[in-house]
């Protein structure tokens, strides 16, 4: 979304919402520059709000999982990549569209931690 993040609509305001804790968010953001607010929900109040659930062990920590975990050892090199937490690791996520007014324009509610919409349609979305 970074290489993209000229093509959403003027006055679009993108915001991540995560249930991390505040030092790993800030590791995350420094590590990746990220130039977008991002908000900490630890009791996860948003992601009931918008009847995001928790997915299956099987559906997350499936074999999709493990081949991204592979692809994560592999681009930093060894287990660091990796942090233990106490997150609820089942937690899915997803993706949504406010307008103007505080209404839910466009929602995608992720079944696995692989699945999310692509740029091109949240910016058609937006446009």
């Amino acid at each position: 979304m970074r290489e993209r993040i000229d093509e959403f609509p003027p006055k679009t305001t993108i915001a991540v919402v995560t249930f991390s804790a505040p030092e790993m968010v800030a590791a995350y953001v420094e590590h990746h520059h990220l130039e977008i607010p991002v908000l900490i929900d630890s009791e996860l109040a948003t992601y009931r709000a918008y009847g995001l659930e928790r997915g299956s062990k099987l559906r997350v920590w499936g074999w999709r999982a493990a081949w991204r975990y592979v692809q994560i050892l592999w681009k930093h090199k060894g287990l660091g990549a990796l942090q233990s937490t106490d997150e609820d690791t089942l937690q899915l996520g997803g993706d949504f569209v406010i307008d103007a007014d505080g209404n839910l324009a466009y929602g995608f509610w992720g079944d696995g931690p692989d699945d999310r919409p692509s740029v091109t349609e949240l910016i058609q979305v937006l446009g």
